[in-house]
């Protein structure tokens, strides 16, 4: 399979660095650009970026100029880059049709984390990728889960649950936000439901069942040490 190209826009060449190193670990092709019109340049010349991470404020052209420009020809997915607490920011780039907002500063582990939950959203990433972390393996296509080789019996919602745990690896995830993408939003039902799958999960995976942590009032977050 061909990389994917994703473009990292930032006017701080040590923030793209920092993208660029992460990605590149994950076999990604990584693009720069310093400011908004290099990006467009870049974008239009290019042709088959599957990705772009853009940050608000830039020289010459901002952000959001950015993205009004490629919406015109484009549904590519964008991640923008904002300062923390810029509600306002968010709410423009959203209108614009930005696809999600990580605040500066990050965590470039779950900055990534995001890049390929959306691009397995979108379909970029194949559905017969197996999915590795901590001695866990998913297979997509397969519906199977193997834990140091060996297979585990998951129920169907138990799957999708690690599955949606494997793609936000990092990210803290309220049981609302949970119960919306696993159970979908016409579901009814309440907390207690996540509740109780986490714990059968935690169960199946024995040992690996750790790496599903408890946020106390809040959720719960996926992390292997």
């Amino acid at each position: 399979m061909d990389q994917l190209k994703i473009l990292v826009v930032d006017d701080e060449s040590r923030m793209r660095k920092l993208v660029k190193d992460f990605l590149k670990k994950k076999d990604f092709e990584v693009l720069e650009a310093g400011d908004g019109e290099e990006a467009l340049d870049i974008f239009f010349e290019v042709k088959d970026i599957s990705l772009i991470i853009l940050d608000v404020m830039m020289p010459k052209m901002d952000g959001f100029e950015v993205v009004k420009e490629i919406r015109q020809y484009s549904k590519v997915p964008i991640i923008m880059l904002t300062a923390k607490g810029k509600e306002s920011d968010e709410l423009q780039g959203f209108d614009l049709g930005v696809d999600e907002y990580i605040s500066k500063p990050f965590s470039p582990k779950i900055l990534v984390a995001r890049v390929e939950a959306i691009l397995r959203r979108t379909n970029n990433l194949t559905e017969n990728e197996v999915l590795k972390a901590g001695g866990i393996e998913i297979n997509i296509a397969a519906h199977e889960v193997t834990i140091d080789g060996k297979k585990v019996e998951l129920s169907f919602k138990e799957f999708e649950l690690l599955n949606y745990f494997f793609v936000n690896q990092g990210v803290a995830l309220s049981r609302e936000k949970i119960l919306n993408n696993v159970w979908n939003y016409d579901y009814f039902g309440d907390a207690r439901t996540i509740d109780t799958h986490v714990k059968k999960l935690r169960s199946k995976l024995g040992d690996k069942g750790a790496y599903i942590k408890t946020i106390w009032g809040m959720g719960y977050k996926f992390e292997v040490e």
